[in-house]
């Protein structure tokens, strides 16, 4: 039984449709490991707690906050930068409010410069780690948590951590329908 031409070019197209969707998951993982992109790590606050800390050694953690072109939302830190002992467990804020009149979700992606300072920083809690719903004008609070490892390089002294917030695409709609629910069913109440 021998395969068409049409049958093997099929094939093709398929192993290579699936091979680009499974290369973002592998890329993500494989530069989460390697520390490449500066892209950070997570960290189970049992291990963050059995780090020693270094008393004798201040790191300045700078705070820089984006928003994706298309997401009409205002996201600040609450402070500009933190200085951090290696090894010690430190809370960050981050604001961030909906400027719009219509429920919208979002999805911070984090990143650290220098490259190299992306393997020794970790975080054990984060807004990033699911997406944020904002209803219309709704401002909130969030919190990242953090530990940079006591075996940073020496001659790294500062480092930033920076956060982007991008719209989740087809989420919104979802959000939207049920926002028009949730009117619709306060609307029926308050009839009754």
């Amino acid at each position: 039984m021998k395969l068409r031409i049409e049958h093997k070019l099929a094939i093709l197209a398929v192993a290579m449709f699936g091979f680009g969707y499974l290369l973002v998951p592998f890329y993500n993982v494989f530069c989460q490991v390697a520390g490449i992109n500066g892209k950070t790590g997570n960290i189970a606050t049992e291990e963050a707690e059995k780090l020693t800390i270094d008393k004798n050694r201040t790191v300045t953690v700078e705070f820089d906050t984006n928003i994706n072109g298309s997401l009409p939302w205002s996201f600040s830190a609450g402070q500009h930068e933190l200085k951090v002992h290696p090894g010690e467990i430190t809370d960050a804020m981050f604001v961030a409010e909906n400027n719009t009149d219509q429920s919208i979700v979002g999805q911070a992606i984090p990143s650290v410069a220098p490259q190299l300072a992306s393997l020794y920083f970790k975080k054990t809690e984060c807004f990033c780690f699911t997406r944020q719903t904002l209803a219309p004008r709704e401002r909130k609070e969030m919190m990242v948590r953090f530990v940079v490892n006591p075996d940073l390089p020496k001659d790294i002294t500062t480092l930033t951590l920076s956060y982007t917030f991008f719209m989740v695409p087809g989420s919104n709609d979802d959000v939207a329908e049920q926002d028009t629910h949730d009117k619709n069913s306060t609307h029926e109440k308050s009839n009754i």
